[in-house]
C-alpha cells in the first residue's frame, strides 16, 4: 500500500492547486511587493518566505520593543541556517536588506500583497482590515492569517471584498510547506489564482478552502481534541492518548503539542476558575516545555516523562465531573482519536468547504503531522 499512498499523495500536491472554474485564462495579479502586518513569530516567519526569494517586504508594529524583537528573530533564524552551511553571510544580508522596518501603517500603501499576522480576534482584524482598505492601492490584495476566523466578516470591513481571502499559515511559517488559502464568499477569481500562485513562488503546497470555522485542518483537529478530552475524562493519561498516534506515524500527540506550544496561550490567571485541566495545570505555573512542567515533566534537555502530579490531578479532576476510569486499549485510543476526524472530512466535502478528498489528505500530510506513507487521512479511511 506505501507506494500506491506515496503516489496519491504527491499527486495529490500537484492537482490541489488546481480551482475548479479557474482556468489560464485567469490571470494572476503581479505581486513584486509585501506588507506584514505583525512581527511575531507568525509575522516573522511569513515575511522569511518572500525575503528567501527577493521579494522586498515591508513589516509593522504597533511598539519599537516588538519590532526589534521580531527582527532579532528573522536575523537569529537565518543566522542559524548559516551556522548549518545553508546560507553565508552574504546571503543573510541581502536577506536582511530587502525588509524595512516600521511602526506606520500607511507605509504599506504601495505594497501589491498585505498579509495580515495580528492576535486572532476579530474585533482587531476588522479594525485592521478597515485602515488597511483606506490606504491600500487599488489592486492590491488584502490577506488574512487566521486560522480559525470568518474570512468574509473580515472582508465585509472592507469595500473591496472581492480582494480579500484568507492565506493561512502553518508554524513555523518559514518552514511548513502547507498554506491554506481561503476563499471568501466574494473573492475575486484572479485574487485566488494569485495567492496559489504565490503560494508556489514561496515553496509552499496550496489547499484552497472554503469558509467555516477552522477551514479544513483545524476543523477536524477540534474533533480530535475532543475526542482526546473526552478519553481523559475516562481515566486515560495524555501519554497513552499521544503514544496511541506517534506509534501510528504522527510526529507527536496532542499534549506533547500543547506543552511545547505553551498551554497558558489564551489563559488568563484573573478569569481563570479550575474548570478544565488545562486551568488546573496553569494555575499550578505547569504551563509546558517553557517551564519544564506541562502534561508531562521536563528535565534541562526538554526530554519529557510521564507526570506522577499530573496522572493524580487527573483522576482527582475524573472523580469531581463524575467520570468512570476504565482502562483503554491502543487501538481504541486510535480509533476514539481518528474516526470522528474522517467523519469532519467527509461533512467537509458534502458542503464543499474542500474540493476533492485528495486535497483533504494533503493539508493533513503537510500541516499536522500525518504520516505520509498512509497517503493522508482520507486516501486511507478509504474516502475517494
Amino acid at each position: 500500500m506505501t507506494d500506491d499512498a506515496l503516489r496519491h499523495i504527491e499527486a495529490a500536491e500537484r492537482k490541489a492547486a488546481e480551482v475548479e472554474g479557474i482556468g489560464p485564462e485567469v490571470a494572476p495579479r503581479p505581486v513584486g511587493t509585501v506588507g506584514v502586518v505583525g512581527a511575531g513569530t507568525m509575522g516573522g516567519g511569513i515575511a522569511m518566505n518572500f525575503l528567501n526569494i527577493g521579494v522586498p517586504v515591508t513589516i509593522v508594529e504597533r511598539e519599537e520593543g516588538a519590532l526589534d524583537r521580531g527582527l532579532k528573530t528573522i536575523r537569529s533564524n537565518y543566522e542559524r541556517s548559516a551556522a548549518r552551511g545553508k546560507l553565508t553571510s552574504a546571503d543573510i544580508e541581502a536577506r536582511m536588506g530587502l525588509l524595512t522596518p516600521t511602526l506606520a501603517l500607511g507605509e504599506l500603501s504601495g505594497a501589491d500583497l498585505i498579509i495580515e499576522a495580528i492576535f486572532e480576534n476579530m474585533a482587531l482584524k476588522k479594525e485592521l482590515f478597515a485602515r488597511l482598505d483606506g490606504l491600500a492601492r487599488p489592486g492590491a490584495i488584502l490577506a488574512t492569517n487566521t486560522s480559525y476566523l470568518d474570512v468574509n466578516e473580515i472582508a465585509s470591513a472592507t469595500r473591496r471584498p472581492e480582494d480579500v481571502l484568507g492565506m493561512h499559515f502553518f508554524s513555523p511559517a518559514n518552514v511548513m510547506r502547507l498554506l491554506e488559502i481561503v476563499r471568501g464568499a466574494r473573492t475575486a477569481p484572479e485574487v485566488l489564482k494569485t495567492a496559489i500562485e504565490v503560494a508556489s513562488r514561496i515553496g509552499k503546497v496550496p489547499v484552497v478552502a472554503g469558509v467555516c470555522p477552522g477551514f479544513i485542518g483545524n476543523r477536524m483537529l477540534a474533533r480530535r481534541q475532543q475526542a482526546a478530552n473526552e478519553l481523559i475524562l475516562e481515566g486515560a493519561m495524555p501519554w497513552e492518548i499521544d503514544r496511541a498516534l506517534t506509534d501510528f506515524g504522527f510526529p507527536m500527540g496532542p499534549f506533547q503539542m500543547s506543552d511545547l506550544a505553551g498551554l497558558d496561550i489564551g489563559w488568563s490567571r484573573e478569569t481563570s476558575r479550575g474548570e478544565t485541566l488545562r486551568d488546573r495545570l496553569c494555575e499550578m505555573d505547569r504551563r509546558g516545555q517553557k517551564t519544564g512542567a506541562g502534561f508531562y515533566d521536563y528535565d534541562a534537555e526538554r526530554r519529557r516523562t510521564p507526570s506522577p502530579v499530573v496522572e493524580q490531578l487527573i483522576r482527582d479532576f475524573v472523580r469531581e465531573k463524575g467520570g468512570t476510569p476504565r482502562h483503554h486499549t491502543p487501538g481504541e485510543i486510535l480509533d476514539r482519536l481518528i474516526s470522528p476526524m474522517v467523519e469532519e472530512g467527509r461533512k467537509i466535502l458534502a458542503e464543499g468547504i474542500a474540493q476533492r478528498a485528495s486535497d483533504i489528505d494533503v493539508v493533513w500530510v503537510n500541516g499536522y503531522g500525518w504520516p505520509r506513507a498512509t497517503g493522508g487521512i482520507m486516501y486511507w479511511a478509504g474516502v475517494r
